[in-house]
């Protein structure tokens, strides 16, 4: 079993969904895959929970339509079917409903997780869907099923490898999976998150916990590089690092490795 890990941006166009959807088929060993939201998402998700924190509910809800705006545009490029458009946007519907409910109850720190885990919900539902619609034999793992942390706030190995073995087991362990890699439950069974950047650390946890051959963490960048190439001109990527070489660059600020990810 492989780990494959997108974020926002290998996403967040669909154009680029469908490359994903492309690359995790080159082969047919078993996958799971980690996606993170639709690049941008979480930022609006986090400007509505502080609309609702203020008080500022139409403030909001036009945070919410211009998100929603932005959905049904993705949507009517990700499908070519009509079919497949109509079930995806009752996906959305259904996300955006408890969005707009947000906005006639109270706001407390659980009610901001729960808003902020929205975004992966819903990457994660139409990439599935979009992998159907190719005729691709996806599955959808909801890591709100395996996913745990304890009470010190870290995530539970032995929780998760157990849970997500037993849930493996019954597929076979084998076939394509497609999970969330930002969002988990807590001790309490509230929904929480491992906070910004955790999808890498998902999928580094996943990997140790079922033992996977090797995790991958896919980026739009080629690799790393020997120079921040947002900072610096004509960088290049280097072309094999040792482990302890890559945890340091991940431990001093290398955005393109989660430093969470070297733990497990």
């Amino acid at each position: 079993m492989q780990i494959y890990k997108f974020g926002g941006t290998s996403v967040g166009k669909p154009e680029r969904m469908h490359s994903v959807a492309d690359l995790i088929t080159r082969d047919d060993q078993s996958k799971i895959v980690v996606l993170s939201a639709l690049s941008g998402t979480t930022n609006s998700l986090v400007g509505i929970g502080e609309s609702l924190a203020a008080d500022k509910k139409d403030e909001a809800l036009e945070k919410i339509n211009v998100l929603r705006a932005h959905y049904d545009e993705f949507i009517a490029q990700l499908f070519s079917t009509e079919e497949k458009k109509e079930e995806a946007t009752a996906i959305i519907n259904e996300h955006f409903e408890f969005l707009r409910i947000t906005l006639k109850i109270s706001y407390n720190e659980a009610l901001e997780r729960d808003i902020l885990a929205q975004g992966e919900l819903m990457s994660t539902k139409l990439f599935t869907l979009h992998l159907q619609e190719r005729n691709i034999p996806a599955q959808l793992l909801p890591a709100l099923e395996f996913m745990r942390t304890n009470e010190d706030h870290e995530p539970d190995l032995d929780v998760i490898s157990e849970k997500l073995s037993a849930i493996l087991t019954k597929q076979g362990n084998k076939g394509l999976f497609i999970t969330q890699g930002y969002i988990c439950k807590n001790h309490k069974g509230e929904i929480d998150n491992l906070q910004r950047g955790g999808s890498d650390y998902t999928a580094s946890l996943i990997g140790a916990a079922i033992r996977a051959t090797d995790v991958q963490i896919w980026t739009d960048i080629d690799g790393m590089h020997n120079n921040d190439p947002r900072v610096v001109d004509k960088t290049y990527p280097i072309a094999e690092l040792s482990f302890d070489e890559a945890a340091e660059l991940a431990y001093f600020g290398a955005k393109i490795l989660h430093p969470a990810s070297i733990w497990p």
